[in-house]
C-alpha cells in the first residue's frame, strides 16, 4: 500500500511539472529582408515549433527552412538555394534561451509583461548569441509571446550578389509570435 502511494504520489507531481511546460507546432516566423529597391524578400513559416517553460523561464523554437513561403516562387527558391540559406544541408533553424527579467513576468496574473531573452540561434549552421526583447501576454490559461529583431545574415555565413546589390537587406527583420493555448 505505501508503495501504490509512493507511486501515485510521483505520478501527481510528474503531471505536475510536466504541465508546467507548454509547446505549441502551429507558431509563427515572419522574415522580413525587403529594402528600397526590392519588396519581394519576405516570408512568413506558419508551423514553428515552440515550447515555454514558466518556471525555469526557458524558451525553445525550431523552424525547417523550407517551410518559409513566399509570395514568388524564384524567392523561394533563392532563399533554400546553396548560395542563401542551403536548406538540404541545414533544414532546420533553432532558438534556445531564457526569459531573463523572469520575475517581472507574472504567469499565474492576466496581463502584459515586457520580456528579455538571451539565448542561441542557430541558421545556417552557425550558433551565435541573440538578445531580443518581446512581450508576454497571460489571458486565461493562455500565454502568448512575441518578439522582433534582426539579425546581420553576414554573421551566418549568408552572402550573395542580391544583398551585396542591395535588392535584399543586410539586417532582415525577424518577428516571432506564438499563442500557448
Amino acid at each position: 500500500m505505501k508503495k501504490a502511494t509512493l507511486i501515485l504520489a510521483l505520478l501527481v507531481t510528474g503531471a505536475t511539472i510536466t504541465a508546467q511546460k507548454r509547446t505549441i507546432t502551429s507558431g509563427i516566423i515572419k522574415f522580413d529582408a525587403t529594402t528600397s529597391q526590392d519588396a519581394l524578400p519576405r516570408a512568413e513559416n506558419k508551423t514553428v515549433i515552440a515550447a515555454i517553460d514558466p518556471k525555469s523561464g526557458g524558451i525553445a523554437f525550431e523552424a525547417i527552412i523550407k517551410s518559409f513561403s513566399f509570395a514568388n516562387p524564384m524567392m523561394q527558391g533563392h532563399f533554400n538555394s546553396i548560395n542563401w540559406l542551403d536548406s538540404d544541408k541545414f533544414p532546420i533553424a533553432t532558438f534556445k534561451g531564457k526569459i531573463t527579467n523572469l520575475a517581472a513576468v507574472n504567469f499565474s496574473k492576466e496581463g502584459i509583461y515586457p520580456a528579455e531573452v538571451t539565448g542561441d540561434l542557430t541558421l545556417h549552421g552557425i550558433v551565435k548569441p541573440l538578445t531580443a526583447k518581446g512581450t508576454v501576454v497571460i489571458a486565461g490559461k493562455s500565454i502568448a509571446l512575441t518578439s522582433a529583431f534582426t539579425i546581420k545574415v553576414e554573421d551566418y555565413g549568408i552572402s550573395g550578389k542580391a544583398i551585396e546589390a542591395g535588392k535584399v537587406n543586410k539586417e532582415p527583420k525577424i518577428s516571432v509570435a506564438v499563442n500557448f493555448n
